[in-house]
């Protein structure tokens, strides 16, 4: 690949990609995880103890367990952080196509996601281990409250509205976000053991398609409305998949919760990211309407849950946006007062 100077900015030829291939590839990880199943038949697991307690951890773990999840969580995690520092040290152009430094995300991630399959069938444990349950979703929920705050610009929080007061936290985001968020997937991803329960099989295959964009980055499919929209639908998918067969099935009110609170989402703040006219806009939403509207004709005591997800999404979003806007209002009165401090302590030229 070469690359040129063009006013400070690295144009490289791209090296030829098209998004289905990494979809594939995601695929055919799944099916590798199918494969070499069962993961833990002959594995003695730590009792369950209610609440918050991860299941699926070794009751007996040894320094050798836990060392294999460490070990390669933080070289996985390293790694990916080295290659978004280079990435954004020579200020590439967005492409359709690969930068060498995606080239190497996508070998890095490819390679770590066949390491975990491994691990886990030889090793077992994951990070849950030694963390608690919570950090590994909540790592998830804040990348996705950091996401309302990036677009906010673009698509606005409500109905196509934005808070112009978001704009300088937002814009700050986009442009360091990609640290927090390789954190928060590759976190999460060594955080579980490999195993194929419906919960883990939706999880590790949504952690796969979170991998492949977090290697796309400076390219034109890390942009793709259509496609980070996806993403975030995906993440209500999951967590009504987990509702309905893991933490209460046949229960309908967790899965609704989600499933119907994360369309609520879609139709307020999603769909306008889209581009498109009132009348596209009113073609995917009405559909969704109908259906939400229909289940809770015949489940109207559950009518409630369907603002839980909404309220949460959007009062966590805006105490991030104010933890945030602190933390960097601090920070530049620092830079400030170090920076007059360094002018006082200069001597006077003579």
């Amino acid at each position: 690949m070469t690359q040129t100077p063009n006013n400070g900015v690295i144009v490289d030829t791209p090296v030829p990609f098209r998004l289905w291939w990494g979809l594939g590839f995601c695929a055919a990880a799944m099916g590798l995880i199918f494969a070499l199943a069962p993961y833990s038949a002959d594995i003695v697991l730590a009792p369950d103890k209610g609440d918050f307690w991860y299941f699926w951890q070794l009751q007996e773990p040894t320094a050798i367990t836990r060392l294999s999840a460490w070990l390669p969580y933080l070289v996985h995690q390293v790694s990916i952080w080295f290659l978004i520092y280079q990435a954004q040290r020579v200020k590439p152009k967005y492409i359709f196509g690969l930068h060498s430094f995606n080239v190497a995300a996508l070998g890095v991630n490819a390679f770590f996601i066949l390491a975990h399959i491994v691990q886990t069938k030889y090793f077992y444990d994951g990070l849950a281990q030694d963390v608690h349950e919570a950090t590994s979703m909540m790592s998830v929920v804040l990348m996705l409250f950091m996401i309302l705050i990036m677009e906010n610009r673009r698509r606005g929080l409500f109905f196509g509205k934005g808070i112009n007061a978001m704009n300088g936290v937002g814009d700050t985001l986009r442009r360091y976000h990609g640290y927090y968020f390789s954190w928060a997937i590759i976190y999460t991803f060594w955080y579980h053991p490999v195993e194929i329960t419906s919960g883990h099989i939706a999880g590790f295959a949504y952690m796969f398609l979170l991998l492949l964009q977090s290697s796309l980055f400076f390219t034109r499919y890390h942009t793709n409305r259509w496609w980070t929209m996806f993403l975030e639908v995906v993440f209500v998918v999951h967590g009504a998949l987990v509702a309905a067969f893991i933490m209460n099935p046949g229960d309908h009110q967790f899965w609704s919760m989600f499933l119907f609170g994360g369309m609520a989402i879609f139709l307020i703040t999603q769909l306008h990211g889209l581009g498109l006219s009132t009348a596209g806009k009113l073609k995917l939403a009405l559909p969704i309407v109908a259906i939400i509207a229909a289940f809770y004709l015949f489940f109207p005591e559950l009518t409630l849950g369907l603002t839980r997800l909404p309220l949460t999404m959007y009062l966590g979003t805006g105490l991030l946006f104010i933890v945030l806007w602190l933390l960097l209002r601090f920070g530049t009165l620092l830079r400030g007062w170090l920076r007059d401090g360094d002018e006082v302590s200069q001597p006077e030229a003579a």
